[in-house]
């Protein structure tokens, strides 16, 4: 891909705890300025980030973010307030121990009632954290989000043990067939690295080194 082609498939991220107003402005601009897929962003700052951009970029945040086992009640939630605010994606994180205990349907009703609240407007991602799953675990992830009727599935929070590795977006795009995004993200921080995650069939990054990338 060329660079504006690979602009188009990213998620400019700013996701660090540390994060200050001046901060997200900074990648709301670099994201109109470049075109890029969205801005992903805390929820704290959804609303704000909003009205800011006028719907020159789409504005993606975190759900469940970044462990993953809060009630499936709580992630409505924040759900719904972060599309009331102007979010447009959803990234959610699924509950790893839940997958683990091999609590499948619990796994697929959380990302299912989210879907339902995003409906067919709003992208929903989910995040599966491939660092903490065995292959086995990660196809399941995988084919329960899926079935479920989410509109992507990605590989890490970048907050946990490790990011997105290409045999792991391979494996997932493997299971999820080519109807279904794939989103690598944690770690991409080259060209290289960004290039490789497509090749292994991510159709979706998420970096906080897009400038980086595309060598700005």
């Amino acid at each position: 891909m060329n660079t504006s082609e690979v602009l188009k498939i990213v998620d400019h991220t700013l996701l660090t705890q540390t994060a200050t107003w001046e901060d997200i402005k900074t990648i709301l601009d670099d994201g109109i300025k470049y075109e890029t897929a969205s801005a992903c962003i805390p929820a704290a700052y959804v609303k704000q980030a909003a009205e800011y951009v006028e719907g020159k970029l789409p504005i993606c945040t975190v759900i469940g973010f970044p462990n993953g086992y809060s009630t499936t009640a709580t992630k409505v939630f924040e759900t719904k307030d972060a599309i009331v605010n102007g979010a447009s994606e959803i990234d959610m994180v699924i509950n790893v121990g839940a997958l683990k205990d091999k609590k499948y349907d619990y796994v697929k009703n959380d990302i299912h009632t989210l879907k339902e609240v995003c409906g067919s407007d709003i992208v929903l991602k989910v995040i599966i954290e491939t660092c903490l799953l065995t292959d086995e675990e990660k196809v399941k992830a995988c084919e329960l989000a899926k079935e479920a009727g989410a509109d992507f599935v990605k590989t890490s929070t970048g907050f946990s043990t490790g990011g997105a590795k290409a045999e792991d977006v391979a494996l997932m795009r493997k299971t999820v067939g080519d109807d279904m995004g794939v989103k690598a993200s944690g770690g991409i921080h080259t060209a290289e690295e960004a290039q490789a995650m497509i090749d292994a069939g991510a159709s979706r990054l998420g970096t906080s080194a897009t400038l980086a990338i595309i060598g700005k």
